[in-house]
């Protein structure tokens, strides 16, 4: 009988990452759907939904506090029973003709819980697998991610879409978090026989104040960097444009043509943009990996920031023309989420070039937590200027918003041989 301290990675890898995207997807992309479903205006869903990402940003902050509480393990099967609790409130609640801002609070709940897990997560990982073996699931953890993704923004809202043409809005809202609930429940039940007890999953054995010291120190130098002020600038402005389009693109395509928008079923956004689209987007995603592989991120940079950026102005056509045809739709949300992840590719590389030295995993966290800045900013004012303006006129200004990651792009300076296969 093999020991508890190791567990076939198959059983568990794939199931901990589709458990650490489920509970993301469902606070920032399915959490806009029921808003607007519910006939809350777009500046109001813009603005709390992005005030959503708080936890991601923030989450560097108690890091430490994991490491120093219970095991990695513990965190995680824990993170994922509350999170089970919530959606259930949450269910609970929406059947109750629920509160906009008890919602909210709900929400903030469940991405706090969904941040603290990838915290415990990411290190779990870590422990758990040999070096050899954390490189050959890199590819394994991320894809089940993006399938969550499909799951949430894709599968359940199709349910509800589905649900809401045989009861009521709020059953079917219910209905739908209920089963998301059940989902996350089985999930956390399964994990908590089948995860791995690897023997260095422990509470960090020095002193707290030596341990707070370290972390202190890891913040104040990768803050006191030379260039920290062009870091900043790339990982704030680099995704600008599409932080102001991620919270409206849904929008948009539930609204009705009176409105601006397309006047697409749930069932339909489901398809075309929470399945298609995020096909795309992993697509994408591949793809960049493999080019940066050949000639590394220097050489593709450039064409990376082209192919991110340009494809957004199938939005000013969609917006201008209206159209009724599902393929089309389809075909012009793939091609700018297809653009996405493979633009996305230069933005993630660049963050692990700039995490580079003795406190990698923490100077990658604390990109991670610009980053997440990088989305509540625009994502907050995106409403309100969509109102504002109109939607065609918001796709335009969304141009004009690339216009900083290519002036980032410019200034920054990478290694010819960085993130190019040596073999």
């Amino acid at each position: 009988m093999k020991s508890k301290s190791y567990r076939n990675p198959w059983l568990w890898v794939p199931s901990l990452y589709f458990a650490e995207g489920l509970p993301y997807v469902l606070v920032m992309s399915v959490s806009v759907v029921f808003y607007k479903s519910i006939g809350i205006d777009n500046a109001t869903i813009a603005f709390y939904t992005s005030l959503l990402y708080l936890p991601w940003m923030l989450k560097p902050l108690w890091s430490p506090v994991v490491d120093l509480i219970g095991t990695k393990r513990r965190w995680i099967v824990m993170m994922q029973f509350l999170g089970s609790v919530i959606l259930i409130l949450l269910a609970l609640a929406i059947g109750g003709s629920v509160s906009f801002i008890l919602s909210i609070v709900l929400f903030l709940i469940l991405a706090f819980l969904s941040a603290t897990h990838d915290i415990a997560a990411d290190g779990f990982y870590m422990l758990a697998l040999t070096g050899q073996h954390q490189s050959a699931f890199v590819g394994v953890r991320n894809m089940l991610y993006r399938i969550a993704m499909i799951t949430g923004q894709g599968a359940l809202i199709v349910i509800a879409g589905a649900l809401q043409q045989r009861f009521s809005n709020s059953l079917a809202w219910s209905i739908t978090f209920f089963i998301s609930a059940l989902l996350y429940a089985t999930l956390a039940l399964y994990h908590s026989f089948i995860l791995p007890i690897p023997t260095t999953d422990a509470p960090f054995r020095s002193s707290e104040q030596k341990f707070f010291r370290s972390f202190l120190h890891t913040f104040a130098s990768f803050f006191s960097r030379n260039d920290i002020y062009l870091v900043i600038a790339f990982l704030f402005f680099f995704r600008f444009a599409e932080a102001l389009l991620v919270k409206m693109v849904p929008l948009f395509l539930l609204d009705t043509p009176e409105k601006g928008g397309l006047g697409l079923s749930m069932q339909q956004i489901g398809l075309v943009y929470g399945t298609v689209g995020v096909i795309a987007l992993v697509a994408g995603g591949l793809l960049g990996g493999y080019v940066v592989s050949i000639k590394g991120l220097r050489w593709w940079l450039w064409p990376m920031t082209l192919i991110m950026h340009v494809p957004d102005v199938v939005y000013v056509y969609l917006s201008s023309v209206l159209p009724q045809n599902i393929f089309l739709i389809a075909l012009a949300i793939a091609l700018e989420q297809f653009g996405y992840g493979f633009g996305f590719t230069a933005y993630t590389l660049y963050m692990i070039y700039v995490s580079e030295g003795e406190h990698k995993t923490s100077n990658y966290a604390l990109c991670t937590g610009i980053m997440a800045l990088s989305m509540i900013v625009p994502g907050m004012i995106s409403g309100a200027l969509q109102e504002l303006v109109g939607y065609k006129s918001f796709f335009l200004l969304v141009l004009v918003a690339t216009i900083p990651a290519f002036i980032v792009t410019a200034l920054v300076k990478i290694p010819e041989s960085f993130g190019r296969n040596s073999s």
